[in-house]
Formats: structure tokens, sequence, C-alpha cells
């Protein structure tokens, strides 16, 4: 039984967590039949944290490398604004001659183009911001509990007063999880937001 524990993710992390973001970019299952460039999810959703935010972002590891992260920033508003500035112009060239072929590219394509904004009001509320995966053998064992407690307690530290998280429509079978460690449903645009006073 390997010795989990759960660390800062490093540089050497990247792959694995572009890795990690596939395989549950489906809900929470393998996404690699829905995208025909394999890093596209983690371009969105999680490598340019660790890239931009390193102190919010962290991995469980069982000594032979990362088997679910989580990352996180701050102050929203400022990482989208970073996002345009130093992330998305290297993915826009990286991925500038792809052509949509399956079912989830031409999505992917559309927010790396032209990424989604959020209602000013709830990032005054709860101006962090989190996405977190496990592969299979760490879900149902504690380790999303434990990454959420690990993020809250720096946040904590640095007076962040609120920290949200969205969760897609066909995923609501995580909405029990998320209200069991403090979050609450805050919003319900396209996506379901749920928050957590800090």
């Amino acid at each position: 039984m390997p010795d989990y524990a759960i660390r800062r993710a490093t540089p050497q992390d990247r792959d694995a967590i572009y890795e990690i973001c596939l395989k549950t970019a489906d809900n929470g299952s393998d996404a690699s039949h829905l995208y025909s460039y394999p890093r596209l999810p983690g371009f969105i959703w999680a490598v340019p944290y660790q890239v931009l935010e390193p102190d919010y972002a962290f991995v469980v590891d069982g000594g032979a490398g990362a088997m679910g992260y989580l990352v996180a920033t701050p102050d929203t508003a400022a990482f989208h604004a970073r996002l345009e500035r130093e992330w998305w112009p290297g993915v826009r060239e990286e991925i500038t001659d792809l052509k949509p072929t399956r079912p989830n590219d031409e999505r992917a394509i559309r927010l790396i183009q032209h990424p989604e904004g959020k209602d000013p009001a709830m990032l005054a509320a709860y101006p962090a911001h989190l996405h977190i995966n496990l592969l299979p053998p760490l879900q149902r064992g504690g380790w999303g509990r434990k990454l959420i407690e690990t993020l809250v307690r720096e946040l904590r530290a640095k007076g962040v007063p609120g920290l949200h998280l969205g969760v897609s429509a066909g995923n609501t079978k995580v909405l029990g999880f998320y209200e069991r460690v403090g979050f609450k449903e805050i919003a319900r645009p396209a996506s379901i937001y749920m928050g957590m006073r800090l």
C-alpha cells in the first residue's frame, strides 16, 4: 500500500497534472476519448495554476509521482489578467493548427481563445477559486477533504475572505461532498458555483 502524502506541486509534476486532468475531465472519469489533443483540459483547468500560483498548488504523491492535485488562486480576477498576459499567448500558439475532431475539442479551443469571465459580485465575496481532481485509487479515501483543508489553511493565513469552485451540471454527484467540507451553492448560471466563507 503506497504511503500517500500531500506536498506542494513542482514543475516536475506538470506532466502528471496534465494527465490527471485528462483522466478525470469527463465528470470525474477518463476523458481521453473526448479530446484530440491530450493537454487541452490541463491548459484550462490545471497547469497554469501550478505555473502562476505555485504556493496554492498541491499534489497527493504515493512515492511514484502525483496521483491527484488541488490547484487554486487567492485572487481570481488578478489571475485571469495574468493568464491573458503570461499563459494564453503561448497556449494559443501551440494549438493554432489544431482542428476539432473530437466531442470536446471545440469548447476547449473556444475557452482558450475567449476565456469566460465571472460575476464581479461573486468574486468580491469569494475571490479565491480551486480545481481538484483525484485518480480513482485516491477517490473516496479522504484525500479530497485533506487537500481542501490544506488550501483553506493557506488562504486563511493570507486573509482571503472566501473561496469558490464550479461544478458542471453533469457532475452533481459531487455536490454532497463539497457541502460536507463546508461549501454551499451560491449561483447556478450554466455551471453550479459553490462558495465557502473563510
